[in-house]
């Protein structure tokens, strides 16, 4: 697979046919959405595969799907699905844009994607698709407003979906700053970094204060954040997939199924075997 970021790399914004922004000529286009958000419009009906557990969309849904994830479309026609990819610097202008990005539409721990209906797709490609066409050779601010707007109208419309949960209007945006940037790299890397000091260091701030940020956010420690990713990744690797124990210890970065076992028996209570 080869993404085509040239307009990603300059903006941090593409959307167009999926099958043009994969250049592979097969028809499953396989990717890993790298440190992007991905919002696809599904047109009809079809089979998504994201770390290797498969999900069937009807068509007229808008998918979200977050950073650092491994992708598979079976595409029968190259134009069932809209792909809109865009950077965290791109989008987030505000606290409530981090908000969004920090919402359970990118980041579900119960499934690696999150799915809405989408009612109004005449309106999306006469009133943004059309637009952001016409502004990508005329002008390139217009054209990122439009394309922003874009993004938070599929967003808004998707929290209809969603328990929406209230933040203390106090909050400081530099503890959003961190805890977004936190959420990301745990998705990247979790499976070798298990530790809150690793990723207080990549944020250069200390591991007591990462957790206070995380604590008054999302109510909960960066150490308890980090247990909760591995044992739901865990629930879904088992629920899933037909990987045994055994592979998905390893799957999940564990040196071995004695270490795994002890780990998921502390924190839930249960051996492997007994979910």
């Amino acid at each position: 697979m080869y993404l085509n970021t040239e307009q990603l790399d300059q903006i941090g914004f593409n959307i167009d046919w999926l099958g043009s922004i994969l250049s592979n000529k097969s028809r499953v286009k396989e990717f890993n959405t790298l440190g992007f958000f991905w919002i696809y419009i599904i047109l009809e009906d079809l089979e998504v595969n994201i770390e290797n557990l498969s999900y069937y969309i009807k068509e007229k849904s808008v998918v979200f799907v977050g950073p650092h994830k491994k992708v598979a479309f079976n595409i029968f026609n190259e134009k069932q699905v809209i792909a809109i990819a865009f950077s965290q610097t791109f989008y987030e202008r505000s606290i409530k844009d981090s908000l969004f990005l920090n919402s359970e539409l990118f980041y579900n721990y119960d499934s690696n994607l999150f799915i809405a209906p989408l009612f109004e797709i005449e309106e999306i490609k006469r009133n943004f698709i059309e637009r952001l066409r016409f502004f990508k050779t005329k002008e390139q601010n217009l054209y990122i407003a439009v394309a922003h707007n874009l993004i938070e109208k599929l967003i808004l419309d998707a929290f209809i979906y969603l328990p929406v949960k209230q933040l203390n209007n106090e909050v400081s945006p530099d503890y959003l700053y961190y805890v977004n940037r936190f959420i990301l790299l745990l998705h990247r890397d979790y499976k070798e970094k298990k530790k809150v000091i690793y990723y207080a260091d990549q944020l250069h701030i200390s591991s007591k204060k990462l957790s206070e940020m995380t604590e008054i956010i999302l109510g909960k420690t960066a150490k308890q954040i980090i247990i909760e990713k591995l044992i739901n990744e865990y629930k879904k690797l088992k629920n899933y997939s037909n990987h045994n124990i055994s592979e998905i210890c390893y799957e999940l970065g564990f040196s071995n199924e004695g270490n795994f076992s002890n780990f998921i028996k502390k924190h839930t209570g249960k051996t492997p075997s007994e979910f």
